[in-house]
């Protein structure tokens, strides 16, 4: 299935992702195996990965196998763990020299055993010439012991105080001579949300994934959310943004939407285009004319949706987005926006009262998500007062009082203020 799977297209990807495969043991033991056994398909799966992720266009894939602390676990385990390492690298080497991965040791070799060093230089000096990609093995790895090491290198090769700076202490670290050593993206499996030290100072700038399934269970799917949740995130490395994509009043935004909703069951009145008119300029940033064109997109979309003619609603949305991204610097896919789009019309339109709060806030964040390019976490506030105004609108439509409709407003004019906080 991995070998089908695409991201994106636009989809920026990270050039460093580093892992940390937690959960093997955990995962064996839901499942009444040996630990050892979670090990074992943990490896499988590292292996996977690693050519799915190079596939895809990731230059640096960092793998932690073994702390400088998990030498506290059972002598069996960590002989268990040294043999597998050296099958590891058996695996990798192979993938190394048809696909030119230069492989990297990062940690002590101090305390490996003889038959895992001697493995492991075999395989760094046999793809030490390789430049398409970088596989970094973490073993016996820890984020201070690097630190220390670096600086007792230092001292042994003579430099003294006023020689030090970033770049020198860098040169000290594991992956110095790497051409991406720091991280892109981090991704912590089995539901832990910590760092641990994985190359402490290579982390600086690092986006943090989590996800609760084990290190077993983590599929090229799994990365796939990863990369394309990442590729949403705007990065700022500590100055300004550079763009300045949403200029909108919130509560006139809210506003003109909320006049256009209770104008909904009016597809093709004067009136109801007028209005979406004045919400796609004012949301949007275009000109009158633009609004014009794309309002005439949408509001044939809404018609289409109404009479549940969704195959027709998706082909005007993808003419409306593909329009919008003509005209804003948001990377989204129009055919992917337009999907999302239908899809939220469908929950919205055939959810039963029991779990349609739940169906549309689902559906609502993955469209905030695509439309304006926010991780998952990004758009979830956005997304739940978005939801709670759909909600209050269900209620007026249903006659229960224009109460229902000054909430929705209120919601509106709150989901405008959380997007605009994310992406302006």
């Amino acid at each position: 299935m991995s070998v089908k799977l695409t991201l994106p297209k636009g989809t920026k990807i990270p050039n460093h992702i580093a892992i940390i495969p937690d959960g093997n043991r955990r995962w064996a033991r839901a499942r009444n195996l040996h630990t050892l056994k979670g090990h074992e398909r943990g490896f499988k799966r590292a292996v996977e990965l690693g050519r799915v992720a190079r596939r895809w266009g990731v230059h640096t894939v960092t793998v932690w196998g073994f702390s400088t602390e998990n030498w506290d676990r059972s002598p069996r385990e960590i002989k268990y763990l040294m043999r597998l390492y050296s099958t590891l690298l058996d695996e990798y080497l192979e993938d190394a020299h048809k696909e030119g991965v230069k492989i990297v040791h990062l940690g002590r070799k101090d305390r490996l055993p003889k038959f895992l060093i001697d493995k492991i230089s075999e395989a760094e000096v046999a793809t030490e010439n390789y430049k398409n990609y970088i596989a970094n093995i973490a073993i016996d790895y820890g984020g201070h012991d690097e630190i220390i090491r670096a600086v007792k290198q230092m001292f042994i090769d003579g430099h003294t105080e006023d020689d030090v700076n970033k770049k020198l202490f860098e040169n000290y670290l594991d992956n110095h001579d790497q051409p991406y050593p720091y991280v892109d993206l981090l991704i912590r499996t089995s539901g832990e949300q910590r760092t641990s030290g994985l190359l402490l100072w290579q982390m600086e700038y690092a986006e943090m994934y989590w996800i609760q399934n084990h290190f077993p269970d983590f599929t090229p799917e799994d990365l796939r959310e990863a990369i394309v949740d990442y590729s949403r995130r705007r990065r700022r490395f500590g100055g300004n943004d550079k763009q300045n994509h949403l200029v909108f009043k919130p509560e006139v935004a809210a506003n003109l939407e909320l006049n256009w909703w209770r104008l909904s069951k009016i597809p093709e009145g004067t009136k109801f285009r007028d209005y979406a008119i004045k919400h796609i300029a004012e949301q949007w940033g275009l000109s009158t004319k633009l609004a014009k064109e794309a309002a005439f997109y949408f509001v044939q979309a809404l018609t289409q949706g109404n009479g549940r003619k969704w195959k027709m609603a998706r082909e005007s949305l993808t003419d409306f987005y593909g329009l919008l991204r003509e005209e804003v610097s948001l990377a989204f896919e129009p055919d992917i926006v337009a999907s999302l789009d239908v899809k939220l019309l469908q929950r919205i339109n055939n959810a039963d009262e029991k779990n349609i709060t739940e169906d549309v806030e689902d559906a609502t964040q993955k469209y905030v998500s695509e439309v304006y390019r926010l991780s998952d976490l990004q758009a979830k506030k956005a997304a739940h007062l978005r939801t709670l105004a759909t909600m209050e609108r269900r209620k007026a439509e249903q006659g229960m009082g224009d109460v229902h409709w000054e909430n929705a407003e209120k919601y509106l004019e709150a989901y405008y203020y959380a997007l605009k906080d994310r992406v302006a």
